[in-house]
């Protein structure tokens, strides 16, 4: 028994082509290359707990229909940033539709920032406010809150199952991370991390997101088994060989990792 994580998404809060970029990874976008990504989202599925997304945003509509899924009935939220929220006011009307009632599991500040924007949702969704460890199936869920630089923070979430000795996080949207934020992606299965650059050429402070150098020295202190990179922008290009290790890669829509 595992669980499959299927990336959905791997793009940055923008998407990959940007709308007004003629690069050649937006080009290569454009005509329906490897490097066309929709906003970040995880499809997660195990016999013990069913399936549920990591996040909802302005793609949700589409990456469904990709799927080919009518119906999600739960949803972890790491933040409130459109990117990775947008998609909800769809997932409500589904629920509408369906007569039936979404489960969103977020923290507390993160729940009011989405009613505070879309106070209706709640007639359709059931906002489960994260105060201590989430359990689904034998999955332990710890949640955290991580640096997102500019952007303030964002929060992660750590699986663990202690019966088949496995852990695996989503950490999407962090930079700079240390002490405390840190222990959570030790000893890790499987780590999924934000890189939106390969390196990042702007000042610190303006920076909200890991680039890919920074973030193969946080990994090579951390030595997860596994590493896939997602949220990224149209500075990364799937057809270039970036000479990553034989245990990291850059994720792309479709791609499953099983734990």
């Amino acid at each position: 028994m595992a669980t499959t994580v299927t990336f959905w998404g791997t793009g940055d809060a923008m998407g990959v082509p940007r709308v007004y970029c003629s690069c050649s990874v937006c080009e290569e976008a454009r005509s329906g290359g490897v490097n066309r990504r929709m906003r970040s989202l995880v499809h997660l599925a195990d016999e013990e707990f069913g399936t549920m997304l990591i996040d909802c945003g302005p793609d949700w509509r589409s990456q469904m229909e990709a799927a080919g899924l009518k119906r999600i009935d739960t949803i972890l939220i790491t933040h409130a940033h459109f990117d990775h929220i947008a998609g909800l006011p769809e997932w409500a009307d589904l629920c509408r539709w369906l007569r039936c009632k979404g489960k969103a599991y977020a923290m507390p500040d993160v729940i009011n920032d989405i009613l505070t924007r879309f106070p209706w949702l709640s007639s359709h969704i059931e906002f489960h406010p994260i105060t201590g460890p989430l359990q689904f199936g034998g999955w332990v869920v710890q949640t955290w809150k991580v640096n997102h630089g500019k952007n303030g923070y964002a929060y992660a979430f750590r699986f663990s199952h202690a019966e088949r000795g496995k852990a695996f996080a989503y950490c999407s949207d962090s930079i700079a991370l240390e002490g405390e934020e840190l222990v959570p992606l030790a000893e890790l299965d499987l780590l999924i991390l934000g890189t939106s650059f390969y390196q990042e050429p702007y000042p610190f402070e303006t920076r909200s997101v890991y680039d890919v150098t920074e973030a193969l020295a946080l990994i090579e202190d951390l030595k997860p088994v596994k590493t896939l990179f997602t949220h990224m922008s149209h500075d990364i290009d799937l057809q270039r060989n970036y000479g990553l290790p034989a245990n990291v890669a850059f994720a792309h829509a479709g791609l499953t990792a099983i734990v």
